[in-house]
């Protein structure tokens, strides 16, 4: 059947599933922005109730360093503000995108019901 479609409607429907596609990338993208989040903030509300001179050790890389207590909540704040961020960023590509998956799946529906002969 897909013959029958127009080389038009082919091409619509090749960039709906890529609009899909890109899609569950940027929802994956966001799951794990937010789940960072929640273990530095995690990380933050234990570190408050630990004194201020107690050790603190930071991962750095593949190495474990000792750091200040407030160097390591300040890293974390900042973690989880850039984190917020991009979580932003990634929701307002979520809504354009699926406002241009909806339109696009609407033009092809009504090409595919419309069917009508010599449009191009």
């Amino acid at each position: 059947m897909s013959s029958a479609l127009s080389p038009k409607v082919q091409n619509q429907i090749a960039m709906l599933q890529q609009m899909q596609q890109q899609m569950q990338t940027i929802g994956a993208q966001k799951a794990q922005y937010e789940m960072a989040v929640r273990e530095a903030k995690r990380a933050t509300e234990e570190l408050t109730d630990v004194p201020d001179d107690a050790p603190v050790f930071m991962s750095v890389g593949t190495v474990m360093m000792e750091k200040k207590k407030e160097a390591v909540l300040k890293n974390l704040t900042e973690k989880i503000e850039t984190l917020e961020l991009r979580i932003k960023s990634l929701e307002k590509q979520e809504t354009l995108l699926s406002g241009k998956f909806e339109q696009l799946q609407a033009q092809i529906k009504q090409a595919l019901e419309g069917k009508s002969p010599g449009a191009s």
